[in-house]
This record gives structure tokens, sequence and C-alpha cells, in this order.
């Protein structure tokens, strides 16, 4: 009997004494483990349905608006070039275009732009990157082989300075924004067709396969003083985007079996972290930039087929584990608890040590943080794009998060373009600041909004609202066939017709994993019964 799509089966293996790691769609509390016989169980369960949709309340309405406005207000309108942050817009951010391109037609739909106002800007900048000069020079070039610098200047679009280097997500990002202005702007108009023939230009110049130092992986950049950046991408982060872009490539495509290396590397990110399994990315923006555009909603990979899950479920799963670790506040910074919570790459007030509740603490200015089984780092800075970007994964944590943070702290936090980038009501430290200010009795505030947090955002909102930059990215051919490439199968890549099949487990495959699955739980579970761990930091 075939199951309703509302309907995901979980396969999970379960050991001696470690019992079940189901958190029920709800989001309450799992049950205390059953002690099970020592052997691997394959179970075949099915989940409830997905969680309720919940309303979104006007406050959302007010946040979207807001974070488009950012968009619109920040970019130059003579190139399309999006400052990385604002307002103190030291350089554009080549990732800040792509999240830019994608907020305009959600202006459009929204009806707060015309479409012939985002045309007219989604031109200028495709023109502008499509003609700025490129070269392997170490200035006055934009980019080289297709790939883009980090950061540029404002004004000009050149490299900005010796340390940017060319960076390979960051031209992903871009990118994703680049294809779904080419698949967004559909009509017979002959502007709406120079953007679809120039996001084609610019997506055909890039070679991947430059950039694979180490094949079949792709590096994360190159520097023209100094040659490629030795470390390639792999573990489970944001770079699953470009992957599906660089198989999806019809001019320098890698090879399959990128993917297949790739996600070998998964190995050590998966396990259990606060009543969670799952594939691990300590910061949660690992889990949400590839989502942005891609709608990984019942596809399966072969890794993921191995788990009986997607990476969708697995992103909630992340978000959920990332909320209970705030509850929990093995730190015990300020304000942390079941609804101010959030750890991800964004701004904080300096770099320091200082005393907080008897111990040295290290805090940081601009940092990925996050909690994990890995890339953990925790200094009491929350930055609410962390949440509020997770609100299609679990709406019904997202939702009462993002009320409480601008209840409890908008005063000082939520301001003309929505929520500033973080917060840190634990930093009290009378010391010169990185950046932000302090607030009396309330910890430290960030002073800049940040590009690549504000994107996912306003995406997040609409994704949840109607699956808008989903729905539009499904009709871009060179995505399915990356997807496709790297073996993903199932959800909206069914061939038409074909009846979608509940996520199954390979039970062969999973069976072979057990053994270093029970290891993970079994080292979980000691680590947290720890009796040092309430007070220790994060590796």
């Amino acid at each position: 009997m075939k199951l309703p799509r509302t309907l995901r089966p979980l396969l999970y293996a379960a050991t001696a004494g470690l019992g079940l790691a189901l958190l029920a769609a709800c989001g309450k509390a799992p049950e205390p483990e059953p002690r099970v016989p020592p052997q691997v169980i394959l179970i075949e369960a099915d989940l409830p349905p997905r969680p309720m949709k919940p309303e979104l309340p006007p406050l959302f309405d007010d946040i979207e608006r807001r974070t488009f406005q950012f968009f619109w207000d920040t970019t130059n309108e003579q190139n399309g070039l999006t400052p990385d942050r604002y307002p103190s817009r030291p350089f554009a951010s080549i990732a800040s275009v792509g999240f830019a391109l994608t907020a305009y037609p959600i202006g459009i739909e929204k009806g707060w732009v015309s479409r012939t106002q985002a045309v007219d800007r989604t031109l200028v900048t495709l023109r502008f990157l499509r003609d700025v000069p490129s070269g392997p020079q170490r200035t006055g070039k934009a980019g080289y082989k297709g790939f883009f610098y980090h950061f540029l200047d404002m004004r000009d679009g050149r490299r900005y300075d010796s340390w940017v280097e060319l960076s390979s997500v960051d031209t992903a990002l871009m990118l994703m924004g680049v294809l779904f202005a080419q698949s967004y702007y559909d009509g017979e108009d002959p502007r709406e067709k120079e953007i679809r023939r120039i996001a084609d230009t610019l997506y055909r110049r890039v070679d991947w396969t430059w950039l694979q130092r180490n094949a079949p992986l792709v590096s994360m950049g190159w520097f023209p003083e100094s040659g490629f950046i030795q470390h390639d991408w792999m573990g489970y982060n944001e770079a699953m985007m470009l992957y599906v872009l660089a198989l999806g490539s019809p001019t320098h495509p890698v090879q399959p079996d990128a993917w297949t290396v790739w996600t070998r590397t998964y190995d050590n990110d998966w396990g259990v972290f606060q009543g969670q399994e799952y594939l691990s990315f300590g910061p949660l923006f690992g889990h949400q930039y590839s989502h942005v555009w891609i709608d990984f909603r019942d596809l399966q990979d072969a890794y993921m087929r191995e788990r009986g899950i997607d990476y969708f479920l697995n992103s909630r799963r992340a978000t959920l584990a990332q909320r209970e670790y705030a509850i929990a506040n093995p730190m015990q910074w300020k304000g942390y608890g079941a609804n101010v919570w959030g750890l991800t790459a964004g701004d904080g007030p300096q770099n320091t040590t200082q005393e907080y509740k008897g111990e040295q603490r290290q805090f940081r200015h601009y940092s990925a943080r996050g909690a994990g089984l890995r890339e953990n780092f925790d200094d009491g800075t929350i930055v609410p794009s962390a949440a509020i970007s997770s609100l299609p994964f679990a709406p019904e944590v997202v939702i009462p998060a993002t009320q409480e943070m601008h209840k409890r702290y908008g005063d000082y936090l939520y301001s003309s373009y929505g929520f500033l980038d973080s917060f840190n009501p634990s930093f009290e430290y009378d010391i010169p600041l990185k950046t932000g200010r302090l607030i009396p009795g309330r910890g430290w505030v960030a002073s800049d909004y940040i590009a690549i947090d504000q994107g996912p955002i306003l995406a997040g909102i609409a994704n949840y609202r109607d699956e808008f930059v989903w729905t539009v990215m499904k009709k871009n051919p060179y995505i399915r066939k990356g997807l496709e490439r790297a073996g993903f199968s199932g959800g909206w890549l069914l061939p038409e017709g074909e009846e979608w099949q509940p996520l199954r487990k390979d039970e062969k495959a999973a069976a072979a994993r057990a053994v270093g699955i029970a290891e993970s739980r079994a080292a979980a579970a000691q680590e947290q019964k720890a009796p040092d761990k309430p007070g220790a930091r994060p590796r």
C-alpha cells in the first residue's frame, strides 16, 4: 500500500542500552530510551504527518518587508553589487549578490516593486557581472575562470584587497541567484530574454574542473599570490549546492564520483546530539543555504537512502537539536532557553578572553558559532537568522522563538531592515569593541545587518508561505541535472505520472553501518553523562 506524501517513514538501528532517538514531529521531548536486545534491529515506522503549518503572525509580514528592503535599498543601482553588510558597507560580497537576485522576485510577488523595476535591477547586475574584467592578475580583476572574488569594491567591482580569495562557495551562492533569475523571468519581453541569456553565459563560464586540485573534490578557492587553497570541500556543510552546480554544468562539469567522495567524508558527522540522530554541522547556516533554492523534501541520494531520511528532515533535526542545546545551556549564558536560541556565522563583540562565572571564556567578533558533533563554538552570541531561517524545517519552534526575541530584545535589536545581525546578553565588559555597542544592563548588540544572514530569512519565509523560491528553481534544468548526476531520486524529480514512494532505508547498507552508528551513540551518551560537562566549553 502506498502512503501519502504527508507520511514520512523512518528506519533506524537500535543497539543494546542505547534505544530509540526519535523526536516526534510535534517537537516534544523524547520518552526515556527503552532497552533492546543486543543486536541490530531494522524497524520501519510511519512518522506522524509533517507538523501542521501554523499561520504566521503579523510580525513575519513586517520582517519579510524590512528584510527585502535591505537588499533593494543598499544595492548599488549603478552596478547591482550588494554590500556584505550595512550600514558600515565596507565592500560588496558576491554571495550577497546571489541573495539579492533572489530577493527581487519575492518583492515582485509581494507587490513591493514592479516587475519592470526588478527586471531593470537584475539586468544591471547581470550585465556588470558579465562585463567586469577577469583574469589571473592580482589587481584590477573581479574574478578568474568564471569564479568571482569573495569581496569586491562596491564601486568598480574589482577584487577588494590582497587577502580576498577567489571563492568557489561564494561564487556558488551568486550562481544560485543567477539561475533563479533565469528561471523566474520567463517572459517574451526582450529584456527578460536577455536575463536568461546572460545567466546562461555566467554559469557556462565557470570552470569547476580547474579547482579540482585533488580530484574529484573541489577546492575552496584560489589566490593569485599563492595558488590553490589546500582545503577541499568535504564533510557536511553548505557546499552541497556547489557540487550540484558543478555536476550540472553544461561546459565544465565534474564527474559523479565528486558527489560520491564528498558524501564519504560525512562519516565523522553522523551521530546523536541533544536527542537527535542526524548529519551534523554545528552552525545552522550549513543546514540552510542549499535549502534556500533546492527543495530537498523526499529527495534522497545514496547516503540518505542508507539513513532512511532526506536532507530536509536532517535540517529539521539539526534545528531541534540546537534548540535543545539552548535549553540545556551547558555554559550558562544569559538569555538562552526554549525561545531564545540560534548559533550560526555572525558578528560578535570582540576577540577577547574574559572571566565569566568564575572561569576564563573566549569571545569572538565575526565567527562561525555552532553546537553539534563538530564545528562547535559558543560564546553567548545569538544570531536571529539562525532560528528564523529554519522556519520551513520547524515552524512550531521557530515562530515562538522569533516572537520572543522580538518582544524581549526588539527595542534595540529590531530596526529599519529587521533584526540586526546578532546580540549577546552575557557580554557586559567595558573594553574596546570590534563592532556593535553595549546596552546598559542588556549586554552587547550588533550594529550591522549582514546580507548572507538576511537572505535566508527572506527566502525561508517565502518558502514557508507558498514554496515560492523552491517552485521557481524546480524549473531550472541545470539544477535538475546536477541533482540527478549526484544520484538523487524521488520527490519532485520523479518523472511525470510516476507515484511517489515513501522514503526507505537501504537495509544492507544500513546494517553495514550499524556498528559505526552504535559507537557514535555510545560516545554521545558517554559525553553527555560526563560529570564535568555542564561547565565545559564546546570543542
